[in-house]
C-alpha cells in the first residue's frame, strides 16, 4: 500500500469502467486523482463517490484545447502532473465494405490522436517540472488491446488503432525516457461491463446471433475461463505507476487471461 503517496495522476475516461476501477486503485495507494472525462457530470458523480482525493476534470480528447485546459487543471489543483492513464477509446464494427469514414475518423480522433497529443501535453508538463531526479519518474500508461495484436474480422479499424497505441508507446517510450518519463502500455482482453453489453449487441446485429450469445462465445475462449473485471488490470496500472517499474521502457503488457502470448 502507499506505493503512489504523494502522486498526482489524471486518468482519462475514468468516470466508470476501467478507467474508474484505475482511479479507485490509485487512490487506496496514496494518490490524487484527476476524473477525467467528455461527460463531466458523470466524472462529478464519480469523484464524489471516490472522496477528497479525486476532483472530476471536463476532458475531450478530441480537443487540443480540452487537453490543455485537463492537464492545466490537474497542475493547478495538485501543483503537478506524475502520472496518466490514456484510457479514454471509442469501440466499432463493421463489414470491410461498410466501414464509414465517420467511424474511422471519430475512432483515430480519439484511440489515436486523443492518446497521442494527450501524452505529449502530459510529457511537456513532467518536463518542465523536472520529473528526472532520483526516485521521480515520470509515468505515462496508454490502454492497448488484444485487439491490437491481431486482425479480427469486422474490427478493421478498432484493432488498427489499438496497433497504432501499441506503436506509439515503443517509440514515445524510447524518446521521453531520457527525460526520467516511462511510456509503458496494457493490452486487455474481454472485460465486462457496459463496453461489452454495447459490443454484443454490435456482433448482434451483424452476425445474427442472439444477444448475449457472443458475449458467452468470447467469454468460453478465454484461457482463464472468464471475462475479466476493472480489478484484474488493477495491479499492473499500480505496478507501472510505481518505482518498481522505473526500469521498464517502451513495453506493453499482455492481461487478457492467457489469450494472447508474446
Amino acid at each position: 500500500m502507499n506505493r503512489l503517496e504523494g502522486k498526482s495522476a489524471l486518468i482519462t475516461g475514468s468516470a466508470r469502467g476501467i478507467g474508474r476501477g484505475f482511479a479507485e486503485a490509485y487512490i487506496r495507494e496514496g494518490a490524487k486523482v484527476g476524473i477525467a472525462d467528455i461527460n463531466l457530470l458523470a466524472a462529478e458523480e464519480t469523484a464524489a463517490e471516490l472522496g477528497e482525493a479525486a476532483y472530476a476534470i471536463h476532458l475531450d480528447v478530441s480537443s487540443q484545447d480540452s487537453i490543455d485546459a485537463a492537464v492545466s487543471a490537474v497542475v493547478a489543483r495538485t501543483g503537478r502532473l506524475d502520472i496518466l492513464i490514456n484510457n479514454a477509446a471509442l469501440f466499432d464494427a463493421a463489414e470491410t465494405v461498410d466501414i464509414s469514414r465517420e467511424s474511422y475518423d471519430k475512432l483515430y480522433a480519439v484511440n489515436v490522436a486523443g492518446t497521442l497529443f494527450t501524452m505529449k501535453a502530459a510529457a511537456k508538463q513532467m518536463i518542465d517540472q523536472g520529473p528526472n531526479r532520483p526516485g521521480n519518474h515520470g509515468k505515462i500508461i496508454n490502454m492497448a488491446s488484444q485487439a491490437g495484436r491481431r486482425g479480427e474480422s469486422l474490427v478493421l479499424v478498432y484493432c488498427s488503432t489499438k496497433a497504432a497505441v501499441i506503436s506509439m508507446t515503443q517509440s514515445a517510450g524510447l524518446n521521453l525516457i531520457q527525460h526520467g518519463i516511462n511510456v509503458n502500455a496494457i493490452a486487455p482482453g474481454v472485460v465486462d461491463g457496459e463496453h461489452w453489453e454495447h459490443v454484443d449487441s454490435m456482433f448482434a446485429k451483424l452476425e445474427g446471433k442472439k444477444p448475449g450469445q457472443k458475449k458467452a462465445e468470447v467469454a468460453a475462449s478465454v484461457p482463464a475461463g472468464r471475462f475479466a473485471t476493472p480489478d484484474d488490470l488493477t495491479g499492473m496500472a499500480i505496478f507501472l505507476a510505481s518505482a518498481e517499474s522505473d526500469y521498464i521502457v517502451s513495453q506493453t503488457y499482455n492481461v487478457d487471461g492467457g489469450q494472447w502470448m508474446s
